[in-house]
């Protein structure tokens, strides 16, 4: 199929053959509970490495930052980069998540808030959520796929050879805008095209691979090693995978820089401001803003995702907890160097006359290009080990969450077997609506901006109860519900009053200086009619209600170009959780004064490096919760920061280190070749 080698499809089976083979092995760790959630709290440094890594590093990743660097240049794998900037904290909040002694995240309203009902709408919140997710990486990860396994033109219906055709027109008309004046012909010609683009009517290639088949199989493979081994097969496969990632981000580079003949011909081929980190004032390349705003963003957020406490939790001790997210974080780190790279060796590649129409098929193309049979195949496989990575860890945390905080409450008297049981049929049922949502999902850019939003007011949540003893139940409850109107409900659904989505005001343009327009509050705003330009503007997708509402308190969004406009978000979305939660809070009762000493004084109680010097140490603080007060920076106000020990100190002094080391390996290698 579409010249796939004998070699590469035995590459792909025995692949598919080991991780089912590493599930059943485990099937033997998973007969209670703990067992199948959290792998016995058992995992060492190792194991918590390849779990963290295998859990950050996804296929998208790889393919986006290439596709962004190889639009925009160097600047353009900030996006995925940011993160460099978030290690030093995974320093201390994984010690947090180990420490709290808890099975599921949603398990922190019970203890720390007494609230049964808030801990279910957690539950509910994020198995939808990763349904979601998982639709959504299916999605990423069939179009990854499907690039690899392009149908050739001969084999296209006439309605495909259509819909490539007039891709590859409008990216043309695109390009010859950004060097002079259209005419009317090519203007009117632009316009059609970019309705139907947004509409997803134009394609940039035609795939062999279906998106059911694929997702079919995706499911059966992951549904099976999750139902074995659980979280143990899950670690256990992480470590392959792991292997299998490392091994599909360096492959393009040693050929592509051969396919050159050398870094010299990148320098001639490339313009020198492809080369540089950050990009100008006024153009859509990142500026300094953007970065803080989705750093920002990006660190309240982490807090509320459901895995953490399944990631950290399953760790042996708070140590390993710490290490593995931190090492495992850098190694992906480093991983989005190499797909910067990727992108630039396409620059260098496809320039001029032979640039891409459809920068999107860049790895594909690029991989059926330089890979010999055997390395074609390493490459799917390493593509399928990412994804299946990142879905199995969300999988099995949704499952615990459903288990421990839905299912208790339905069979209060169900035995560890029934727990398993049922958390084996919420991995089931969970991986196939994800299947479903895949099918019907087609807007992958504003999933990504929903994901690192719709889970800021559960993280900033979080945060405050591992430190402010003055949050509120009450406060938790209007923070959710005025998130929720403020960042999901009113923005998806102002797109179906007609009234509003064709209001004049409402489907502005702003003008920045150099670069194309773009729609002020809608994600896109197009004629009603494609083929008729006399018929109305009429804006969809999501609405941008963060940078309304700054617009209405006097903000100039004029002038703004598309990621200023997603920085004004994410910095909104990063703040308004906090000004709710104490605002709230301090106009609510707080909770008892007992149950508060209780969770701060276990929060400040070391776990044991022995079961039996856990179980002493836990019940010492159950006898004098207050024993480590001593410990508090300011130890006569309600907030619960610690003083830093050696470790705190010493780790967090090599994680800025080692952040700084890494921007610096990357500055250096983009200079080495320009």
């Amino acid at each position: 199929m579409s010249g796939i080698h004998v070699i590469d499809i035995v590459i792909i089976a025995a692949y598919l053959g080991g991780i089912l083979y590493l599930g059943k092995r485990s099937a033997t760790h998973s007969g209670s509970e703990e067992g199948f959630f959290l792998a016995g709290r058992k995992l060492g440094k190792l194991y918590q490495f390849f779990l963290n890594f295998g859990n950050a590093t996804d296929a998208n990743g790889a393919v986006s930052t290439a596709t962004l660097v190889y639009q925009q240049g160097a600047s353009g794998s900030w996006m995925a980069f940011q993160t460099i900037f978030m290690n030093p904290y995974y320093w201390f909040m994984n010690v947090w998540f180990r420490r709290v002694r808890l099975v599921t995240v949603a398990e922190l309203f019970e203890e720390r808030l007494s609230s049964h009902n808030l801990s279910k709408i957690y539950a509910l919140y994020q198995v939808s959520y990763v349904c979601m997710f998982i639709g959504w990486g299916n999605l990423v990860g069939y179009n990854v796929t499907a690039s690899l396994l392009p149908k050739p033109e001969p084999a296209w219906t006439a309605e495909e050879q259509r819909q490539v055709v007039q891709y590859r027109e409008y990216r043309a008309l695109q390009r010859t805008a950004q060097t002079r004046a259209l005419t009317t012909e090519q203007q009117t010609q632009l316009v059609q095209l970019n309705d139907l683009y947004v509409r997803h009517e134009l394609h940039s290639y035609i795939s062999y691979l279906k998106p059911w088949m694929f997702y079919l199989g995706f499911t059966l493979v992951v549904g099976f090693y999750l139902w074995m081994g659980g979280m143990t097969g899950t670690a256990r496969n992480e470590i392959f995978q792991g292997v299998l990632i490392v091994t599909f981000s360096i492959l393009l580079i040693p050929f592509g820089f051969h396919a050159l003949g050398g870094a010299g011909v990148l320098r001639e081929r490339v313009p020198h401001a492809m080369m540089e980190l950050i990009g100008a004032p006024g153009t859509e390349s990142v500026s300094w803003y953007s970065l803080l705003a989705i750093t920002l963003v990006s660190i309240v957020q982490i807090n509320g995702i459901q895995g953490n406490m399944g990631v950290s939790g399953s760790a042996r001790n708070e140590y390993a907890a710490r290490f593995g997210a931190v090492s495992g974080t850098y190694a992906k780190r480093l991983m989005i160097i190499m797909w910067a790279f990727v992108g630039l060796i396409g620059c260098g590649l496809y320039f001029g006359d032979q640039r891409l129409a459809e920068p999107d098929m860049l790895w594909g193309r690029l991989s059926r290009q330089l890979l010999a049979p055997g390395l074609f195949g390493l490459m799917l496989a390493g593509l399928l080990a990412a994804m299946m990575s990142n879905i199995g860890t969300n999988a099995m945390a949704s499952s615990a969450l459903f288990v421990r905080n839905v299912y208790t409450y339905i069979a209060p008297n169900r035995t560890e077997k029934q727990g398993v049981k049922v958390g084996r049929l919420t991995i089931v049922v969970v991986l196939l609506a994800g299947m479903l949502v895949a099918l019907t999902m087609n807007d992958v850019v504003s999933f990504i901006r929903v994901m690192l939003t719709i889970n800021a007011p559960w993280g900033a949540a979080i945060v405050l109860m591992f430190f402010w003893r003055k949050l509120t139940r009450a406060a938790v409850w209007w923070c959710i519900g005025l998130s929720a109107v403020v960042f999901v409900v009113l923005p998806f659904t102002v797109q179906f009053s007609r009234s509003l989505s064709t209001n004049p005001a409402l489907i502005a343009f702003t003008q920045p200086a150099k670069v194309q327009p773009v729609p002020m509050y809608f994600d896109r705003v197009v004629h009603q009619n494609p083929f008729d330009l006399s018929s109305p503007l009429v804006g969809g997708g999501r609405f941008n209600l963060e940078a309304w509402v700054l617009s209405k308190a006097g903000l100039n969004l004029g002038h703004m170009t598309g990621r200023d406009l997603q920085a004004v978000q994410f910095f909104f979305a990063a703040i308004f959780p906090f000004i709710v939660l104490v605002g709230a809070s301090l106009l609510t009762r707080a909770p008892a004064r007992e149950q508060i000493d209780w969770f701060f004084g276990k929060m400040k109680t070391p776990v044991g490096a022995t079961p039996e010097l856990e179980v002493a140490a836990m019940e010492a603080t159950r006898r004098d919760p207050n024993r480590f007060n001593h410990t508090k920076l300011f130890p006569q106000s309600s907030w619960e920061w610690t003083k830093w020990d050696k470790t705190d100190t010493i780790g967090f002094v090599i994680c800025l280190g080692v952040s700084s080391g890494i921007i610096g390996i990357f500055w250096f290698l983009l200079r080495l070749v320009s």
